[in-house]
Parts: C-alpha cells; structure tokens; sequence
C-alpha cells in the first residue's frame, strides 16, 4: 500500500480517537459532526452574521443577549471558524460560518448584505488585523485578504444553491428595518414559536449600540482581535456612500454590479 495512504489513514485514525476520548471526558463534539437538522446561520464576512447569533442565542434559548458574553454566545451558537469542539445543548443546534456550500448544510439562514456596504466593513476589519496600511482598492481588485471568496462569488453560490439545501434568506437591512418581523420568519423556518415579547427584547437587547456596550465591559472571545479596536463598528445601512471611495466603487461595480441587481440592491 502506497505509504502515504497508510500516514494518512493513520492521521485519521488518531484523530477519530482524540475526538472520541474529549466526547468522552467532556461531553463535547468535533465541530465538523453535525445533524442533518441542524441550522447554519451562514453570510458572507461583514453580513451580520455576529448580530444573528446574539439574535439566535437570545430567540432560540428565550435569553436576555445583552447578559451573554461572547464567549456564552460561542457555546450556545457555536462559531465552526472558532470553536474545535462544541456542547450540542439541542437538537437543532445553531452554528455560525461563512463557509461556501457545502452538502452537510441542509438546512441554512442565508444573510445577505448589500455587498458595497460589506466591503466598507470588511475593509475596516482587515485593517484591524493587519495594519492601517491595507489597500482597500487592492482588496477589491485582486480578492487579497478576502476569505472564503469574494462577495459576489459567496453570493452567488448560495443563490444557485448547488446542494440543495433549505434556505431561508434574510437580508440585512430588512433585519435593520424590521427585527421582529424577520426574527418571526426565522422561527417559522426553525419550526420554533415564541411570543411577540420576547422577538422585541431580543431585537431591542442586540442592537448595535448594545452589543458595544458589551464589548466594552466583557471584550471579545477571539485573542486575535486587538484590544485597541472595536469588532462592532456602525452597522448602518448605506455607509458606502460616504467610506467608499469612488475609485473602488467603481471597481467593485464592474466586479459585484450583476449580483447586486439580481439582489434588487440596484
């Protein structure tokens, strides 16, 4: 047997094992094993996919958000870029990702975000993590930095939907507008019901100037984010017309501008 095959099968074997001694010990799940009942909050970066799942902590669990950490944010809906292992408290479990299709999300909460405002947020993002002297032309023009594709690519992958999944799509500034309305579509989706009251607190508890406030007092889970930096920015809808230079719009355009017709951004 070619030798490589055996240090592969070898790698899987141990690591199949590791993760059955942590269930073991611990209770928790790889990440990667998940139900075909389970529910993927899924968006490109910037998309407001953080809100939704303090909106889907607060919902799902009848949970006041605004006294949930970040950190019991992340047990509760798990984020599968972040977390190696989760606590499945439920079945469905929520999880949070920006990953491109994949055949294990049948059922998703698609959040689409006008794709000039995305790029603005992203843009400021990845100046956090990198340094101030980031190229936002650059970013748009070639994709550097960007990850898992770029905007119109994640896009229209989920819209063509290759797998089949159910989708339920939510657009960001509908979720601006509107919370509890659009939170009610989501329990609808979930097969969950829950009181008017309750979709108000959630919404009303995590708006973006209160989950500022809460980074404020208990910070954010991710060692990698900067202190200095606050992850939570404006959250406004149309905040391209006055970060996004002209010379990057116009790039963008000619990239992203069938997409954002087809999303009716246009």
């Amino acid at each position: 047997m070619n030798p490589e095959v055996i240090l592969k099968s070898a790698m899987q074997f141990l690591k199949r094992r590791r993760n059955e001694e942590i269930q073991r010990r611990t209770g928790l799940s790889p990440i990667s094993e998940t139900h075909p009942q389970d529910i993927f909050i899924v968006g490109y970066p910037k998309s407001g996919n953080t809100w939704m799942q303090n909106l889907i902590a607060g919902v799902v669990y009848s949970l006041d958000p605004e006294t949930l950490s970040d950190s019991m944010i992340l047990d509760l809906v798990p984020d599968v870029h972040f977390c190696r292992h989760y606590r499945r408290h439920q079945t469905p479990m929520y999880f949070k990702t920006h990953h491109l299709p994949r055949p294990e999300y049948r059922r998703v909460i698609y959040l689409l975000r006008d794709g000039r405002d995305v790029m603005v947020s992203y843009y400021h993002h990845l100046r956090a993590l990198n340094g101030d002297d980031v190229d936002f032309s650059e970013i748009v023009r070639t994709g550097r930095y960007l990850s898992p594709s770029k905007w119109h690519d994640h896009v229209n992958a989920w819209r063509s939907n290759l797998f089949g999944a159910e989708i339920l799509t939510v657009q960001y500034e509908d979720l601006l507008e509107k919370p509890v309305s659009q939170l009610r579509r989501v329990c609808d989706f979930a097969g969950i019901e829950r009181s008017t009251e309750l979709l108000e607190m959630v919404s009303r508890k995590s708006s973006f100037s209160k989950m500022r406030q809460k980074e404020e007092k208990t910070g954010w889970a991710n060692p990698k984010w900067p202190s200095s930096r606050f992850f939570v920015r404006r959250g406004e809808a149309g905040s391209f017309k006055d970060e996004m230079p002209e010379a990057v719009l116009s790039v963008f355009m000619a990239q992203a501008g069938d997409t954002l017709r087809a999303c009716n951004y246009l």
